[in-house]
């Protein structure tokens, strides 16, 4: 397949705590160490609003998996960014260059823009990686990929789905994901990562993220269902040919071994 033939991205990003930085800007003078800067700001949050996720602001990717998904809304490939190092700056720069490499395909997500594009944005900022495509100022704003409601350009499921915000979506990725008879959330949760990443379980990070991955696109399949651009059948045989496809890496991926025995089909309510 030829890297026109990508028409999408679907990917989902897992990170964790700078904790260097945390200690610097939120306890100057304390001289923490960069774990235990990071354990004192969970721990404040928490106790704050029962939540202990450290904002985007302070976090680096650790792992980022892509579907690459075809005009005809086939799953080509799914692969996970700097996998063997899983070195922040290389998942960025690989992001972005792989997106104008394959000429910009339509990126989807889940709450991406809430939480995604924006690590992604302020890590090219960290970085000095140039993403003017992105942005594309001299634009017409409507035309900007960045623009809220330009779906071409990035189309985040959460926000489809409750009309741009006007709803709240209790239950996330892991409740639509269970609507269509999917895992959704397995033995890994999100706000697990941290801990993982500290133990040195990058591998089950890197699993977990393909999960979401998968996730979402079947979440994007139904999501085409409902827009008319396939139809149920369509969307059975593309399942059913994900499915093959992910029984045929599951021999040498646990992750994608572990999602296959939480599998489920959706129960059409006519049959």
């Amino acid at each position: 397949m030829a890297k026109s033939d990508t028409a999408y991205f679907v990917f989902d990003i897992e990170s964790v705590a700078d904790g260097a930085l945390v200690s610097r800007l939120k306890y100057p003078g304390e001289k923490l160490a960069p774990t235990k800067a990071i354990a004192k700001y969970r721990a404040e949050l928490l106790a704050e609003n029962g939540k202990d996720f450290i904002p985007y602001t302070y976090q680096l990717p650790v792992s980022l998996v892509i579907a690459k998904v075809a005009r005809d809304f086939r799953l080509v490939d799914l692969v996970a960014l700097d996998e063997a190092q899983s070195r922040p700056h290389e998942i960025v720069r690989t992001f972005w260059e792989g997106w104008r490499k394959y000429d910009r395909p339509t990126l989807v997500t889940f709450n991406g823009r809430g939480f995604d594009l924006p690590l992604l944005e302020l890590c090219a900022f960290r970085y000095g990686i140039q993403i003017g495509d992105w942005f594309a100022e001299d634009a017409r704003s409507f035309d900007q990929p960045r623009y809220r409601y330009n779906n071409a350009a990035h189309l985040d499921l959460h926000e489809w789905l409750t009309n741009n915000g006007a709803s709240r979506f209790n239950g996330g990725l892991s409740l639509a994901a269970n609507l269509i008879g999917k895992p959704g959330k397995m033995e890994v949760a999100g706000h697990m990562v941290q801990d993982l990443w500290d133990a040195g379980k990058a591998a089950e990070i890197h699993d977990y993220c393909r999960g979401d991955v998968l996730d979402t696109y079947f979440i994007f399949l139904r999501s085409r269902v409902l827009a008319g651009d396939i139809d149920l059948k369509r969307e059975h045989a593309l399942i059913e040919s994900t499915r093959e496809w992910i029984e045929g890496q599951a021999a040498k991926c646990p992750g994608l071994a572990r999602y296959l025995e939480a599998w489920g089909d959706w129960k059409s309510p006519w049959a």
